[in-house]
């Protein structure tokens, strides 16, 4: 089934999947596209609208992207957002001047006397979110200002009511009716009626998935997480027995994560495998983040490859890996910067007897989590937090040992268990506890001791993109430091985290 599609071209910012995200939250397919793609000569059929993302460039330096200025003159109407606005003002015939000063954070729209479709009906004043030194001095012919921000012009639209441009970020949720902007845009402008459905979602990657395979084995490397999880449900709908799921044990997993996994996917053909070893002595000193992350990468697959050797047919490995793990580990659509790797795509090795299969790549963690209850997966797997691919190593900064492991592990433990005693378990988009590798000196039954720190961690976040820390109660921040101080041999001083994210990452490494 065709769906009607939005296509984004990439111009490098972090924040066009979050424009993606906004529009898939409608009900609408969108793609994302490599700003320097060549405009073909007619879009597909169910192509309604183009937007132009921002991006770290000026559109009046050396290091500007490439761009077909074709892809202005198409049949569908054209939104770009910050560097998309001063793009299509430029190509238009507009002019675009470096700012004086440049304009970050929150500011206030004054909207015109004809602000144009996007903006009718708002009454100014709405605290937008602004990133961007350059600005638009003077729109394009054919063009009016809808709104302004002191004396800069935040908003443009076109007089034959198809073509806007927006200096402010209305993906992001600082900025105030933002979400409504992008449905005015993708619904009213574009047309777009809303047929994408976590439901008509997994019937076409069923019929993709079969087609694909044939009559081959499937690996899937299940974690017991949501993604391993929901990509899990997906092959054994579309494949049946020809899937054969693979758990890990790499010595890197919280408590009781095994056992769990053995209970709720008993139906499946499930293969648990002891790795921890072979893991553990792989990762013996190691110190660098990228390194314990390739490492562990690497790893997985050749278990994964070792397994299937001693299956028939076995072409194929699985993983759950979801749009916000690539976006933050290379640059595949357009030129947005590099995060870090994420063990299932910047941590594969090269070369692989595998062959990979991703159908959950283009999705949000919200995404597959309706996809996942659309495949009956059961409501606590559902709403597990997430937790990283490469587990504890990246939890436990510094070199891994054994010992560093088990104190990690049961201080996690003890958070898990406190987070869900105060109910607070759905509220909370993720909650776990960092090693570090720093000593301190403390007092234990009067004698002296030099021990490790932890950082207890707990966020809030609609997607994984941008995260707030939340302001755990006292009382349950000192339970939660008291029990692990008392119980956990190694750890004597605990440390409560309140970075968001950005401009800190979710995970400490």
């Amino acid at each position: 089934m065709q769906h009607q599609t939005v296509w984004i071209l990439d111009f490098g910012s972090q924040y066009t999947q979050l424009i993606a995200r906004r529009i898939r939250e409608l009900g609408v397919y969108c793609e994302i596209r490599p700003c320097t793609d060549i405009a073909p000569d007619a879009l597909p059929e169910d192509v309604v609208g183009l937007v132009l993302s921002g991006g770290p460039a000026s559109v009046l330096g050396t290091d500007a992207p490439a761009f077909d200025a074709r892809w202005l003159h198409t049949s569908v109407p054209t939104l770009g957002i910050c560097y998309g606005m001063q793009l299509l003002a430029l190509e238009l015939g507009g002019t675009v001047h470096r700012g004086r000063t440049r304009e970050y954070g929150l500011a206030h729209l004054e909207l015109s006397d004809e602000p144009g479709p996007l903006l009718v009906d708002f009454e100014g004043g709405d605290a937008v979110w602004m990133s961007h030194g350059d600005h638009v001095e003077r729109p394009p012919p054919g063009f009016r200002i809808s709104a302004r921000s002191g004396e800069v012009i935040a908003a443009i639209s076109g007089e034959d009511g198809r073509s806007f441009g927006l200096q402010f970020h209305p993906e992001v949720t600082h900025s105030e009716h933002g979400s409504e902007l992008i449905r005015r845009f993708v619904i009213d402008v574009c047309g777009a009626v809303g047929d994408w459905t976590p439901g008509s979602f997994v019937e076409e990657q069923v019929e993709r998935i079969q087609a694909l395979v044939g009559e081959a084995t499937v690996l899937c490397g299940l974690s017991g997480g949501v993604d391993s999880s929901v990509t899990a449900a997906l092959l054994h709908r579309a494949l049946g027995d020809q899937l054969v799921c693979i758990f890990v044990d790499n010595g890197l997993l919280r408590e009781g994560e095994a056992e769990a996994v053995r209970r709720e996917f008993s139906e499946y053909q499930l293969r648990i495998v002891d790795a921890s070893e072979r893991f553990l002595d792989a990762l013996q000193g190691v110190t660098d983040p990228e390194t314990k992350r390739k490492q562990i990468g690497e790893l997985f697959v050749r278990v994964f490859e070792a397994e299937a050797a001693t299956l028939p047919d076995a072409r194929f490995l699985a993983q759950g890996t979801l749009y916000p793990d690539v976006i933050e580990s290379v640059s595949v659509r357009g030129p947005s910067a590099m995060i870090k790797s994420h063990h299932n795509v910047g941590g594969l090795p090269e070369r692989m007897s595998l062959s990979l299969i991703e159908p959950l790549r283009e999705l949000f963690k919200d995404e597959a989590r309706a996809v996942g209850e659309v495949l009956g997966l059961s409501e606590a797997r559902i709403w597990r937090q997430p937790f990283p691919g490469p587990g504890l190593a990246v939890r436990c900064l510094g070199a891994l040992s054994r010992p560093r492991l088990a104190a990690l592990r049961r201080a996690d433990a003890i958070v898990r268990e406190e987070i869900a005693a105060a109910g607070l378990e759905r509220s909370i988009w993720q909650s776990f506890v960092v090693l570090l590798p720093v000593r301190s000196v403390g007092v234990m039954g009067d004698e002296r001791t030099y021990e490790e720190a932890a950082v207890i961690r707990a966020v809030r976040s609609h997607d994984g993109m941008t995260a707030d820390w939340v302001q755990l109660p006292y009382e349950l921040l000192g339970r939660m430091s008291s029990r692990i101080i008392n119980e956990v041999e190694g750890i004597n001083r605990v440390a409560y985290d309140v970075s968001s994210k950005p401009p800190a990452t979710i995970e400490w490494e």
